[in-house]
């Protein structure tokens, strides 16, 4: 959420960043309200002092034993007229809580414009793409064949999106979250967190993705509860209306979870395989930071993702996400795309955000700085370290031999019992 006083003094920078982003919101009515608002409080301040004076009047008058009628009858005039005011400005303030929470968070100089992912701007690239004396497959045919991925038996126990691991795969699934949590907490300083996979509305507001995303979330009937879509949304909010001493800074979490996405924007993209699912694992990394350093936390925060594939000697490339494609609260993010030669395509494996004070001022997330009395907002950083089945296709498809099989990568055989190779007679 934007600082009010903020866009008040910069409506022009935070329309044109509005512009930038794509979206189609004015700022006029937002204006409007917060100016109305600011007269119904001068209004009523001028009341309350009419009031106080009416109130001495007439207590005066009663004490010189006079008639003060009259000023009874005005001074009840001025009470019915602030709560009417009171009534007006509450209605504004409303308002303008709703549209603020409607504002997406201001690009970052060095944010690309452009309308969709064709407008990304390449960073770099790591890896050699490999090579195959053969047409190499995607993981959907590759998966089955093996026996460890099954499509049709998940349809049949929840539906479309969904699959059910078998055997390899299913300690392949485990492998790499074992692995992934071991190189963050043991390489990289991370704490490890296992957070509430049910959070309620106002934890979701925190991380932005209510009000604006709901029907993209799974939410519990009749309970003021939603499965989670990341773990970013218990981990920053973790620290809900609390206050950091600054020596604390920077805090760094990670987490394994499962997410829950309804994806009721994608309009049948990415159907097959495990690209898009309604349920899906991922380890989360999370960093909260002096607003000074979160330019600087933000490309360690991406090594640290990075390092995942380098360790999986699986080729990658980061993108800058352009305006358009920048994800609602951030003010900065770097895709990481995995490189899938079944599919000839490089596709998102993790994102990895600065907000800046965007999250911590919805969430009311504070630092006290040493040597002050007051607190400020703080930054808040986000990144996947990695999205797991996304990155088991990546290890099925890099890895695939001409016989079927699939190399397990080195750095993962000591979490697969010492298994060198997927092979048919894995089941």
């Amino acid at each position: 959420m934007l600082d009010l006083r903020f866009i008040r003094k910069n409506p022009e920078a935070v329309q044109e960043a509005l512009n930038r982003r794509g979206e189609d919101l004015s700022l006029q009515e937002f204006l409007r309200l917060d100016e109305d608002r600011r007269k119904v409080i001068q209004e009523v301040e001028e009341l309350r002092r009419e009031r106080n004076q009416a109130s001495e009047e007439v207590a005066r008058l009663k004490k010189n034993g006079e008639e003060a009628e009259e000023q009874i009858d005005q001074l009840s005039r001025v009470s019915d007229r602030i709560k009417e005011l009171e009534a007006r400005k509450k209605d504004r303030e409303e308002s303008l809580q709703k549209i603020r929470l409607a504002i997406p968070n201001i690009p970052q100089e060095d944010v690309p414009t452009g309308n969709s992912d064709e407008d990304n701007l390449e960073v770099r690239r790591w890896g050699d793409r490999p090579r195959f004396s053969f047409q190499p497959r995607p993981h959907w045919e590759l998966g089955p064949e093996l026996g460890g991925l099954d499509f049709e038996r998940a349809a049949k126990v929840a539906g479309s999106r969904f699959v059910v691991y078998w055997s390899w795969a299913a300690r392949l699934e485990r492998a790499l979250i074992n692995f992934m949590l071991e190189l963050q907490t043991g390489r990289n300083g991370y704490t490890e967190i296992l957070p509430p996979f049910i959070v309620n509305s106002e934890t979701m507001q925190g991380t932005g993705q209510l009000p604006k995303f709901e029907e993209d979330l799974f939410k519990l009937e009749e309970w003021d509860y939603y499965l989670i879509p990341t773990a970013e949304v218990p981990l920053i909010n973790l620290h809900m209306n609390e206050v950091i001493p600054e020596e604390d800074l920077p805090l760094a979490y990670t987490a394994f979870t499962p997410c829950f996405r309804a994806e009721a924007g994608s309009y049948g993209k990415d159907t097959k395989g495990l690209i898009r699912q309604h349920q899906f694992n991922k380890v989360e990394l999370v960093r909260f930071v002096h607003p000074e350093d979160s330019h600087s936390q933000l490309e360690i925060l991406l090594r640290h993702a990075e390092a995942v594939l380098q360790e999986l000697e699986l080729p990658y490339r980061v993108v800058n996400l352009c305006t358009g494609d920048l994800g609602f609260s951030a003010a900065k993010t770097y895709d990481v795309e995995i490189w899938l030669p079944g599919q000839e395509a490089f596709r998102e494996i993790s994102s990895c955000s600065n907000c800046r004070d965007f999250q911590a001022r919805r969430a009311g997330i504070r630092y006290k700085p040493k040597n002050t009395k007051g607190s400020e907002f703080l930054h808040t950083l986000n990144g996947s370290g990695m999205a797991v089945g996304r990155t088991l296709l990546a290890i099925l498809e890099n890895n695939q031999q001409e016989d079927g099989s699939v190399i397990i990568p080195q750095a993962l055989r000591p979490y697969m019992g010492g298994t060198d190779r997927i092979a048919p007679d894995s089941v």
